[in-house]
């Protein structure tokens, strides 16, 4: 198992400061957490938010590549039917170039109304332009001469240059139903996976259909992981945060409905509920004990090759995020890696 963290660079209210000294402290997370031996560090958008979640990824990326030198750069997700499959293919290549083949490109669909409606896209061609939109990126980045007639999107004779440095470049498909978590198969990608049932066994079932070895495929899963040296002090840091962060999640998953229990994933008024209750036991809050024990639940009832870890919550001091990161570094890491 590899170890990974996400960063949304979300700045919501009461603890907003200027966008710039955010960045740049989210920056120099990473490259604390690239010194603790963290394998990869993942980023996440959404559009149009009042938090400012991060709307474009590859110039994020672009800029993490320039102050590291090992760890390596997903996106978890770039949000694909928003963007021109060939821009996308362009740009990830310049931040493969940047990073010296340490990119991984993940992908998805999307699930908000709001910013489909925003965008004047028709939400139920998400699909069809996620499958199409990956097909079209894979093409370029290995062959000349690419012509393309597809029902978004059109080529003729487009050879990509610069060419990525990796060969393949990784590219992943975020996915919880099982429609999506097999098409992510069929279409030979990485699977990456957060709440709900594990969407493993679908994934490796259909790769196995299609004639593909599932070692040759990665997995990767995300968890909501904060640690402090004490059980109080862990929540006290960190409940007011995951409340606002999880408050948006729980508003535009119950109008989505796309996959079992988004109705029900957020049911709480005040940020005091979240400990002694369900939600409480599912995410890995607590000490370096409570959370390793987790960690150990976690590992014989979910299939996972990259543990990504939600530890930068929404508001949340940097460097209380960072003191986290350190404590699973330094007391579960070790235990749990290879």
């Amino acid at each position: 198992m590899q170890f990974g963290f996400m960063e949304d660079f979300r700045n919501p209210e009461p603890w907003a400061r200027p966008f710039p000294e955010l960045y740049n402290a989210i920056l120099d997370q990473t490259v604390r957490a690239e010194e603790l031996g963290y394998e990869h560090v993942w980023l996440t958008e959404h559009h149009f938010t009042a938090d400012g979640y991060n709307p474009s990824l590859l110039p994020t990326a672009a800029a993490v590549a320039t102050r590291t030198s090992t760890i390596r750069i997903g996106t978890f997700i770039l949000l694909l039917p928003f963007q021109h499959p060939i821009r996308v293919a362009e740009d990830a290549t310049c931040v493969d170039i940047w990073s010296n083949g340490r990119f991984d490109l993940g992908v998805g669909q999307g699930y908000s109304y709001m910013e489909f409606d925003a965008l004047c896209m028709p939400r139920k061609e998400r699909s069809a332009r996620l499958r199409e939109g990956v097909e079209l990126i894979q093409k370029v980045w290995t062959e000349d001469a690419v012509t393309f007639d597809g029902r978004f999107t059109q080529v003729k004779d487009l050879t990509l240059s610069p060419k990525p440095v990796q060969q393949p470049m990784p590219l992943w498909i975020g996915a919880r139903a099982e429609k999506a978590t097999r098409n992510a198969a069929r279409l030979g990608c990485h699977l990456m996976a957060t709440i709900g049932p594990d969407p493993a066994p679908w994934y490796i079932d259909e790769l196995k259909k299609c004639g593909r070895n599932p070692d040759d495929f990665n997995i990767a899963q995300l968890r909501l992981v904060y640690l402090a040296d004490t059980e109080d002090q862990a929540w006290e840091d960190c409940q007011d945060h995951l409340f606002s962060m999880m408050e948006f999640y729980g508003h535009i998953l119950a109008e989505a409905n796309d996959a079992p229990g988004d109705k029900d994933v957020w049911q709480f008024t005040e940020p005091s509920e979240l400990r002694h209750s369900a939600f409480g036991e599912a995410v890995m809050i607590g000490t370096p004990d409570q959370v390793a024990r987790k960690m150990e639940r976690f590992k014989d009832e979910f299939q996972c090759t990259h543990f990504i870890m939600s530890t930068q919550l929404a508001g949340m001091d940097p460097k209380k995020s960072t003191r986290s990161l350190e404590l699973f570094a330094k007391e579960i890491m070790p235990s749990f890696r290879g």
